[in-house]
């Protein structure tokens, strides 16, 4: 069991216990455990006993851990699961309600599915519960409406290792064939309902069998055909489709099934259509395919029939900015605040990838629930990261901060605060119940102050579980070139914000995107994966990333955003 699986397991136990109205020490004493091994750079997987021990952890939550890593689960956990309806810990997932709240929908109305809580909710029932109200009641639909119509969907980082698992598993099977994954995990969409593969093979019974033999995946017969397998991933309901060709013809299938229906649509000067030529005709590489249309070569993750196709035909597409191109990495948090490693190992971690400098953003004060950092710690880190940039040079630690921006739209901390930082990334974390208007008020003011750097993830979304607030996408990147505000894409893979089909707009306006992974620990570096193919799809080039700037460039930069200059 991983560290992250463990901890899913104690707040588990921790929401089941409020649930049941356990003792509050109890459930203080999972919360704490939660907090401890958030923090925790060790893999507990291995340890015995004695070394939890020695980690500070109390001896009855080591024991549950061995328990834990032995049987997948503890004892404790598995009798409250028992004792409570499967679809009251549903409604755990429901964000904006907490344990306390489901349990008096449970003990009071007799609620214990999903479904009873919606029918009850939009028959005004729940309003009527003290601690309740109309708010809350809508708030709770529209999380239900939410949660169902994301159903059998995934993040792209969590469905494309389901598409390399299937890839190797024919590569690796022995059946001469070509794979490639394909659709929407191919052209690295955010949000995948499908995982298609392409497989050319003259074996196609061979390959067939050997999928019906997986115990990870259902074989859908009613809906596949002689050249398609279908099925789905036991583990969420995901869709599987697996199309299959002959080894000539595989290039126009890949093609067909690796591009939106509105790229395929495109038509050359004889009114044939892209989809039509894939169809009847073979082709040794997808390149040949554009180059018979005059276009030039369009990477996969960028055929959205967004703007590509008109770049493409004008010979205007970028260089697409790749991973290489990253010379640092912006927007990280350390022990400092909420993260999981020191100033230290992060610093060291980032060198020791290759990149020339870091940026330091732990939070900033107003963040209590994250550690936000006070004057003091302002001036022990920065003391520290003069001390570290001796230590680590030509390495260079820059001293950032992820200032809140606050309800009234300012930022955090006072002015002779806000100067003594390199850089302020500035970003919404509370009071996200705002409409357009409201939106915009806030993240324009940050925007207008002159110490703003980077706007950071601007909707505040996180993808199939919480919507972000509603913003004017084009009034906000508008006042970040007024302003000479860089825009951040947000890796993380929860967030990926700012939103691809927007990024184009902003490199238009001339505005610099920064891709930052928003790293709680040193691992959290390699989401700057994610962030990437937010870029690539919009077009971004290596010229118009900010943190694709060499060190001497980027300090130049920094410089000259507080002198003013443009």
């Amino acid at each position: 069991m991983t560290n992250k699986e463990i901890v899913k397991q104690f707040k588990l136990a921790s929401s089941l216990l409020e649930l049941h109205g356990a003792n509050p020490f109890k459930i203080r004493a999972y919360s704490s455990i939660v907090f401890v091994l958030e923090r925790m750079e060790e893999a507990l997987e291995e340890k015995n006993l004695e070394d939890l021990i020695s980690l500070d952890i109390k001896k009855g939550m080591a024991e549950k851990i061995i328990e834990i890593n032995h049987l997948g689960s503890f004892a404790e956990l598995n009798e409250l699961v028992e004792t409570t309806p499967p679809g009251v810990i549903e409604m755990l997932n429901i964000k904006g309600i907490g344990a306390k709240k489901i349990k008096t929908i449970w003990k009071e109305l007799g609620i214990e599915t999903i479904q009873e809580l919606l029918e009850a909710c939009k028959a005004n029932k729940i309003s009527q519960l003290k601690g309740f109200g109309a708010k809350t009641e809508d708030l709770i639909i529209e999380k239900i409406e939410y949660i169902r119509s994301n159903a059998h969907k995934l993040r792209y980082a969590d469905a494309e290792p389901f598409g390399i698992k299937l890839k190797e598993l024919i590569e690796k099977s022995g059946v001469k064939s070509k794979v490639e994954i394909s659709g929407q995990l191919r052209r690295c969409l955010e949000i995948v309902d499908k995982i298609q593969l392409v497989v050319g093979s003259e074996n196609i019974n061979e390959i067939k069998n050997i999928l019906k033999d997986q115990k990870w995946i259902t074989y859908e017969e009613l809906i596949s055909g002689p050249f398609s397998w279908k099925g789905t991933v036991n583990e969420n309901g995901v869709p599987i489709e697996i199309k299959f060709a002959s080894e000539e013809n595989f290039t126009s299938q890949l093609f067909l099934h690796s591009a939106s229906p509105d790229h395929l649509a495109f038509q050359n000067n004889l009114g044939k259509s892209l989809r039509s030529q894939a169809e009847l005709s073979k082709w040794e590489s997808e390149g040949k395919l554009y180059e018979a249309n005059q276009l030039q070569f369009i990477p996969p993750e960028m055929r959205e029939g967004f703007a590509e196709l008109e770049q493409a035909k004008n010979k205007a597409l970028p260089t697409l900015v790749e991973l290489k191109d990253l010379k640092g990495i912006l927007h990280n948090h350390s022990t400092y605040s909420d993260g999981k490693h020191s100033l230290e190992q992060m610093a060291v971690y980032c060198k020791e990838l290759g990149y020339e400098y870091l940026g330091i953003s732990d939070h900033s004060v107003s963040a209590f629930y994250a550690n936000g950092l006070d004057d003091h710690r302002i001036a022990q880190q920065h003391s520290e990261i003069d001390e570290l940039n001796k230590k680590l040079a030509p390495f260079k630690i820059f001293k950032g901060i992820e200032s809140d921006i606050l309800n009234d739209g300012s930022l955090d901390y006072p002015e002779d605060i806000l100067k003594s930082f390199d850089f302020i990334v500035a970003s919404i974390h509370s009071n996200l119940s705002m409409n357009i208007e409201k939106a915009n008020e806030r993240l324009i003011k940050a925007i207008e102050n002159p110490y703003t750097t980077i706007l950071g993830h601007p909707t505040g979304r996180l993808l199939l579980k919480r919507e972000g607030y509603p913003i004017d996408h084009k009034a906000v990147i508008d006042a970040c070139a007024k302003n000479n505000v860089a825009i951040e894409i947000n890796a993380n893979p929860w967030r990926l914000d700012l939103d691809w089909r927007w990024v184009k707009y902003a490199i238009d306006q001339n505005i610099m995107i920064s891709i930052n992974p928003d790293a709680h620990e040193k691992d959290g570096y390699h989401d700057m994966k994610y962030g990437l193919l937010v870029g690539r799809k919009a077009g971004l080039s290596k010229e118009m990333t900010l943190n694709a700037l060499n060190l001497e460039a980027f300090e130049n930069y920094l410089k000259n955003k507080l002198a003013g200059q443009k």
